[in-house]
């Protein structure tokens, strides 16, 4: 099972990196734009599912194990989390973009919190460790869980307001996809032994942007500043 569930997540994630530039690219709303979000989803979710999988196994299962070991499967579930509310979030903001007041949806808040919470925890447990990268990588799910809640906990305040959150999710779960490529399988491709922590948080540096130009872009083209 534990070979198995590691070729699958394997195969999701090289899936999800192949495609997830796609909808970046094409237009909005367009047909190449939806196939290939649905396509992006589905792989990531599988790679979340597969990696709270295989970390439990490493874990609570496979015995001998090292600290490094147990670092790697704590920071895998951390992006099993990220992954999986982030896409969540990207497509639910979709469900509801008519929305006039508050939600309160339970799956929506509750996978918001956990993102917020797991990012708290994992950035203790790499404290406490000692790992530069547990310590400060995780610090993404606390913002975006933060940013995610403030989004559902307040009634909208911007025309077209999911487009912003939809996007921003979405390369955020972009983030995830390509960090854990570049943490774990860049490395064994290369025959790499250590990877420096510039590497790791490249990604996230490379892909921000996106989501600060994309908000801008949108800002400007549907909430345009009222003239005195």
């Amino acid at each position: 099972m534990f070979t198995g569930s590691l070729i699958v997540h394997i195969t999701a994630g090289f899936l999800a990196l192949g495609v997830f530039w796609v909808p970046l690219v094409t237009k909005k709303g367009g047909r190449a734009h939806r196939r290939a979000g649905w396509v992006f989803v589905f792989a990531m979710m599988t790679v979340a599912f597969t990696a709270f999988h295989l970390s439990f196994y490493r874990l609570f299962i496979s015995v001998g194990r090292t600290p490094g070991e147990d670092a790697f499967s704590y920071f895998l579930l951390f992006i099993a989390v990220l992954s999986i509310a982030t896409a969540w979030h990207g497509m639910r903001v979709l469900r509801f973009k008519k929305r006039k007041a508050i939600h309160r949806h339970p799956v929506d808040i509750g996978i918001s919190f956990l993102l917020l919470g797991s990012g708290l925890a994992a950035c203790l447990y790499g404290f406490v460790q000692g790992i530069a990268l547990i310590t400060y990588f995780p610090l993404i799910g606390v913002v975006l869980g933060s940013l995610q809640l403030y989004y559902w906990l307040r009634p909208p305040a911007e025309r077209m307001h999911w487009i912003y959150e939809h996007l921003g999710s979405m390369i955020g779960c972009s983030i995830a996809t390509i960090t854990a490529f570049t943490v774990f399988g860049a490395p064994q491709l290369l025959n790499m032994e250590e990877v420096s922590l510039f590497i790791w948080i490249l990604p996230t540096f490379l892909l921000l942007p996106l989501i600060i130009g994309f908000s801008r872009h949108y800002q400007r083209k549907f909430n345009p500043p009222v003239s005195k």
